[in-house]
């Protein structure tokens, strides 16, 4: 068992970061490939995990990995139809700067909170080690089952968005086509069968590629940027910043950019994705917070720049909203070249986000592993077996993408299908965050000197920082169950909170009759220092 020495020491071999550093390894801390350097060994030492994948993720990889996982200027292109609908221009615009703000202090606390456990669980784990005694297994199992959820819906929005899109595609090029939920279905099954693919049998590949990976990332944002600024037809800069519309049927203009903002929400969604492939990372207590801020503040940036262009290439948003293929995206390129053209672009856009999709159903699977590990899940053998040979969850995986597939039938019986299931995705990541959030706070206000070591902090603004935090996460909560549009009828309904209590009540129901005897939480193996826990 550690002691309270040892824990000191660890504290004193390596400062707590407040800011951005260096993204350099130092290569004398490295062990090998299995194992990683002596602070991970340490970590999971603390933490009671066995060190079951390699660790064959180096820093600047990480940084990619959630960089172009994260894909925010590419969602905030094409997810956008909300955000038009219930605000016009200046609504989609303003409430995505105010969403990037507000998720700048999410980011940095879960940023935060990764340093001091870096680990594949996430939140679920940080609640057990930063929660009350008394709840820290309730709360606990709840955020586990929540965490899932969020992220298994997460990684159905991305499989049925750009499956979608190639419908969309196709009614560019024969205005006929009746793009039919079945067949989008269809589409959404061909994209999670190439993230299956991916991540089984070339995630070697894929590891030694993120930095190539993000390249592509930011090359063809230069290159839709600079199409649209010479090709496209311009607005005025005073509709673009101060015109707001309102084609969602709400009673206020207030009200309905309130709405809309979903989308600009949806768009800063999983910079805190690396947190999941903590243990597949070298380093991971001072490069994961690292990879966590640096992606998150880049990529809002490129979305800020790419949102703003896309704005001014938008001649009028109710033509946009009424296109044949769904997609006001597609509308603007329709503005600024020809049906090639737009093929063209919207591969040039597709091609990240099918990246993003695989990325994204990786560490899906690892969240979902983790949990089953800590026997969390029904069936928790199965999902959290480690395949020896790949040292790769693939029965996680196979759940992952069965649960999207699944998702993908709400697809047949509703035109609003992706509102539903990028709502889900929002509510139940923002529910987890708010009980992990409270519990850091908590801790800080009343153990602070229990909480585990840091090698990246806030510094003495972190408890101002994680409050900020938790009231936007709340904010950003309750929005996330409106329709999308007025009046509500079967086909628009927002169905993602029907899914929403019913599995929230199931995992109330699972804890009752087996998480309250099987379920642990983490920290019944973390090693305490010294300190009641």
């Amino acid at each position: 068992m550690a002691n309270q020495q040892d824990l000191q020491q660890y504290n004193m071999k390596e400062p707590v970061v407040t800011g951005f550093q260096s993204m350099e390894v130092n290569e004398a801390n490295d062990v090998d490939e299995v194992k990683g350097t002596r602070y991970d060994m340490t970590e999971m030492d603390r933490m009671g995990k066995a060190q079951q994948f390699k660790r064959n993720i180096r820093p600047l990889a990480a940084l990619s990995f959630s960089a172009v996982l994260q894909a925010t200027w590419e969602y905030i292109l094409l997810s956008n139809y909300q955000g038009l609908q219930d605000g016009g221009l200046a609504g989609m615009l303003w409430s995505y700067v105010w969403s990037t703000v507000g998720f700048g202090f999410i980011i940095v606390s879960l940023a935060e909170m990764a340093s001091m456990a870096p680990t594949s669980g996430g939140q679920y784990h940080w609640v057990s080690e930063f929660a009350p005694a008394r709840y820290q297994k309730f709360l606990s199992y709840v955020t586990g089952w929540m965490s899932v959820l969020a992220w298994q819906a997460g990684t159905a929005s991305g499989s049925y968005l750009t499956g979608s899109i190639i419908q969309g595609l196709i009614s560019v090029r024969d205005p006929s086509y009746d793009a039919t939920g079945w067949q989008g279905t269809l589409f959404v099954f061909a994209m999670i069968l190439v993230a299956y693919y991916f991540n089984v049998y070339a995630s070697g590949l894929m590891a030694r590629m993120q930095n190539v990976l993000l390249a592509t990332h930011v090359l063809c944002w230069v290159v839709i940027v600079v199409s649209l600024w010479v090709l496209a037809p311009l607005q005025s800069a005073e509709a673009v910043f101060t015109k707001f519309e309102n084609f969602g049927g709400f009673s206020s203009m207030g009200l309905t950019v309130m709405v809309g903002q979903l989308s600009a929400i949806y768009g800063c969604l999983s910079s805190d994705a690396t947190a999941h492939m903590s243990e597949e990372i070298k380093d991971a207590g001072r490069y994961v917070p690292i990879a966590i801020t640096w992606s998150y503040f880049a990529n809002a940036i490129l979305a800020l720049i790419v949102l703003i262009t896309m704005l001014f290439a938008t001649p009028s948003v109710e033509d946009a909203l009424n296109d044949e293929s769904g997609y006001p995206l597609i509308y603007v390129f329709k503005q600024a070249t020809d049906t090639s053209g737009v093929n063209g672009l919207m591969a040039i856009i597709l091609i990240p986000v099918i990246l993003s999709n695989i990325l994204f159903n990786a560490s899906t699977a690892r969240q979902t592993f983790s949990f089953a590990r800590d026997l969390g899940l029904p069936f928790s053998k199965w999902t959290a077996k480690v395949d020896e040979k790949r040292k790769l969850p693939v029965n996680s995986v196979i759940l992952t993408c069965v649960f999207s597939a699944l998702l993908a039938l709400i697809n047949i019986g509703s035109e609003t299908a992706f509102n539903a299931v990028v709502s889900l995705n929002v509510a139940a990541l923002m529910f987890s965050y708010s009980i992990s959030m409270s519990c850091l706070i908590w801790r800080k206000l009343y153990h602070p000197e229990s909480l585990p070591p840091a090698r990246w902090g806030l510094g003495r603004y972190g408890l101002a920082v994680n409050i900020i935090g938790l009231i936007y996460v709340l904010f950003a909560l309750f929005w996330s169950f409106w329709p999308s549009e007025l009046p509500v009828a079967a086909d628009n309904f927002n169905w993602s909170v029907v899914i929403f209590v019913a599995i929230f009540i199931l995992s109330l129901v699972m804890y009752v009759v087996k998480g309250r005897g099987e379920y642990e939480g983490p920290v019944t193996l973390v090693k305490k220092g010294g300190h009641d826990l």
